[in-house]
Formats: C-alpha cells, structure tokens, sequence
C-alpha cells in the first residue's frame, strides 16, 4: 500500500529523491530481475488501490491515460478498478501499433476484458486518474514537452475538464505539464489534489511550483521495498538528486550546562527604518536557544531596551566581541551594511549572511574573495538568499534561478564555500560536495515581511550551540533542521488566521 510523504506521517523520516534519469536506471536494474510487464501490473495494482482509498465511494472514475508508458499503468489500473464494481471511464491516446510493448499488453487484456476505450472525456465524473504523461515529459526537453501538450488536442481539452473542478484528481507519478527534476510546470499542466508517486520520489515534486500542482505525495514502492533488499536495483552511477529532509536532530541542552555552553550570537543590521529587522533576528535568535544575543545597529542609535525582549542586549556596531560564537549580518542592513561587511568576514567565526548582506557581496568582488577565504580557513558561512539575491550572486535572472532550484542552489554553494539556504516553495539547503536537502514544510503563510529575519535569527542560535569543532556536515544538518523547525510553525497555524513574524517568534 503507498505511504503519504507529504503532508508527512512520519516527520523523523529523510527520503532520497530521484531525477528521472536516476529512476530510469532503477527501472533498469529492477526489469533485468522482475518482467517488465509485470511492473506495469504492480503499477497499475498501486493507482488502483490508492483510487479505491481516496475515493470509495466514486461511481464514474474517468482514467485518461497518455500513448505511454504512463497510459499503459492507467490501462491496468482501469481493468482493477472495473473488476471491482466500479464505472470505469476509460480515454486512451496511444495507438496498438505505436505504443511500447508495455503498454501494448496492457491494452490486449484491456480488449481481452471488454472494456471500452472512449474517444472522449465523460460528461461527468466523481474521480480522475491523469495517466498523461508522468516522467516521460521530462525525457522530453521541458520545452518539447509543452510543445508536445500544446499540439494534442484531445490533450489540452482533457487537462482543461481536470482543472475545472469538478471531481478530484490523482496524478500517476507527476501531474501531467510538471517536470520531476525541477519543479517547473508548462503553461496547461494539471492541478492534482493527490500525487501517487511509482517507485521514487522525484525532486520537482517538492520545490518550485511543483507543490501546488501535485497535492498530496504518496509513495509505492511497487513491492520492491529498495534500498532494504537484496536485489541490485540500483545501477553503477545512479545517484540521489536530492534528499527531502526529515528532522534531524539539533543540538540537545545538558543539564549541567550555563548560557556560556550555548554561543553567543550576535545580530548587525537594522539600518534606518528598518530596525525592526534586526530587533526581529535578535528575538528569534534569543527564542531558538542563543545562550546571549547581542543586537547592533548599523546606522541608528541603539534603543535602551526591548520592552518585549529585555533579554536582547542593545549596542552599537564598533568592533565585533570575539566571545561571539556566530554573527547574522544583513537583517533590514541597507546600504550601511557593506560597510561592516568586511570585518564580519574576517572576523566572525560561524556566520550568517542574509538580505542586504548578500546584496553587498553581489556587488562588491573583494568580499567575494573574502567569503571564498572563510571556507578555505574552515570558518563557516550559511548564506540564505530568496531567488532574486540568489540571482545577483550567481549574475543571472531569478526567473533563470527558479527554472532549476536545486541546480543554482548547489552552484551557489560550491562557488562560495557555503552552506546555502534557497528559500521559497521547497526551501533548498545546499553545501559543497554534499547532496542538497529539500525541506518539506512550511507554507504561504510564510510570504510575508520579517519570516527570513527570523530564520536568519534561527540559524546564528543553532549555529552558535555547535561549537568551534563543527565540520560543513554538522552546518547543513543543523540548517535543514531550522529550515524544518521554521516551516512547521507555520503549517500548524490555524487556517483562516493571520500570521505575522512575531507569531512565528512566540511560537518556536
């Protein structure tokens, strides 16, 4: 039976995630020990089960399935759902003597059964089964592949009746229109509430605009039950795209321990008119565990107190307290920031880079070195940009950054030396030489002004409790696990509910 990935029964849990040419080499390396129809059978036994327990009650089930492969686990889900009760309205676009050999048989006993393949799609249904395309699309360039919908009519109309609402629709593998690697979807793509992904979880369906078109993600296995078997599924190269990143541990407060045991974290920014920023980083920081926060400012007279936070300690920016474990520059910094730029890269041992900060660096190629020099001194950075200040880093566009989140990410990150959080749909924590980690939380109540103050904030705290032996390992982890700590405030928030950066502060 599939399991539900997102949203996630099991929190704890990382999963590996699959490119399509990854998943084609396991498809590979399982048919040469398991009948490649047989698959398909297994396939189209999945899609049917997880129909039947989405929707028991359904009466018409409309399964349009694609020329493909993917069609053919449509076929065979159709003859299950018919042997069981069900009225099965089936659309096929594929012709017996084009098709794969796969789906070929599989539409033989679907002749051999007599079930009716209709030209057409219902006039009305209670559930739908897209069996489109799923990653053949993205064999295809992701170009070709809206090309290819765009010239199929029958196509085009089909995806129109699913995103009109008027049933539920379960996606075989990837909705039809989204590319599994990246996350990008064409112009006419289908807007699934349920996702039943065969085999392999795949990246794009975690990030970009990939989880507002797939729903709810379950995973079969198809019986196969990798990696804990001893069939050699996995192919010489293949290799994990990514990871979607369970929770992993933080680190754990001893007894018999003082604030000194915790890091002292220290924000800069809050620049003229943007105090808030900084005022904001600081209290998240305090929040998340920083045993002392220390809160300058780069250009405004210190404030005496936080009357909300009387913990902050308030101070001017002169010279950086080298008791600090890790420093957070950039939160509402503005110009002001790049001045003190330069001494927080000499002089900060674990730090955080955000907003205005990484604005600075963009333009500035003497603290571009200076970054590069902190990783080759083994003095560690997080960088945590959103896709524009990703793209002003890299000298690209943010549209080019979110054509291939993942891919950027890691660019970023192996350019710098850094650990590198790409925020947005499907935050993306990257390192050098280490496989990026999509988090699976969070939510768009995060779009609003003050939630990257506060993960900047989160991350010094975390980072600060590490310690001086920390390797670039311990600083991804740690990073994933704020990343998930950050979205899953917001996914337990009331829906209807406002949600501000302060409310993610007090519920931390």
């Amino acid at each position: 039976m599939p399991i539900r990935v997102l949203p996630s029964s099991d929190p704890q849990r990382s999963w590996p995630l699959h490119g399509v040419k990854s998943t084609r080499e396991i498809e590979s390396a399982i048919a040469k020990q398991v009948v490649g129809i047989d698959l398909m059978q297994r396939a189209g036994l999945a899609v049917a089960r997880c129909t039947l327990a989405l929707a028991p009650h359904a009466d018409r089930i409309w399964i349009a399935c694609g020329s493909g492969n993917n069609g053919g686990d449509g076929l065979e889900a159709a003859l299950h759902l018919k042997q069981w009760g069900k009225d099965v309205w089936l659309t096929w676009l594929g012709e017996p003597d084009s098709c794969p050999s796969d789906a070929l048989a599989a539409y033989k006993r679907v002749q051999a059964e007599g079930l009716h393949i209709q030209q057409e799609a219902p006039a009305t249904f209670d559930f739908c089964v897209d069996a489109l395309l799923g990653i053949g699309q993205v064999a295809l360039q992701q170009n070709a592949s809206q090309r290819h919908i765009g010239r199929n009519e029958r196509m085009s109309q089909w995806i129109a009746i699913m995103n009109a609402g008027q049933a539920p629709v379960l996606a075989v593998d990837l909705p039809t229109g989204l590319n599994g690697d990246n996350g990008q979807t064409s112009p006419n793509c289908v807007r699934a509430q349920f996702t039943l992904s065969l085999l392999t979880l795949k990246p794009g369906q975690f990030t970009a605009t990939g989880r507002d078109v797939c729903g709810e993600i379950w995973l079969d296995d198809l019986l196969v039950s990798w990696p804990n078997t001893g069939m050699a599924l996995v192919a010489p190269g293949t290799t994990v795209t990514a990871r979607l990143g369970g929770l992993p541990s933080l680190a754990k407060r001893r007894h018999a321990s003082h604030k000194g045991s915790y890091g002292d974290v220290g924000i800069m920014g809050g620049a003229k008119g943007m105090v808030g920023a900084a005022i904001l980083a600081g209290r998240a920081a305090a929040r998340a565990g920083a045993g002392r926060t220390f809160v300058s400012l780069v250009d405004e007279t210190p404030l005496a107190v936080d009357p909300d936070f009387p913990e902050l300690m308030l101070r001017t920016v002169d010279k950086l307290d080298q008791r600090l474990m890790s420093v957070v520059i950039g939160c509402g910094g503005g110009a002001a920031v790049a001045l003190h730029m330069a001494r927080a890269l000499d002089e900060a041992k674990w730090l955080v880079i955000d907003a205005d900060g990484l604005n600075a660096i963009s333009a500035d190629p003497t603290l571009q070195q200076g970054l590069k020099r902190r990783s080759q001194e083994l003095r560690h950075t997080v960088l945590t940009p959103h896709p524009l200040e990703a793209a002003r880093l890299l000298e690209t566009t943010a549209a080019e950054v979110q054509q291939d989140r993942l891919q950027h990410a890691q660019r970023l990150a192996e350019q710098f030396g850094c650990v590198v959080v790409l925020k947005g749909s499907g935050s993306v924590i990257a390192g050098p030489g280490m496989v990026p980690v999509i988090n699976p939380t969070g939510n768009a109540k995060l779009a609003t002004a003050g939630t990257g103050d506060v993960l900047a904030g989160m991350l010094g705290a975390a980072l600060g409790a590490l310690g001086k032996s920390a390797t670039l390992e311990d600083v991804q982890a740690t990073s994933a696990a704020v990343v998930h700590q950050h979205g899953e405030v917001a996914d337990r928030w009331p829906s209807g509910q406002g949600f501000t950066a302060s409310d993610l502060i007090r519920n931390l």
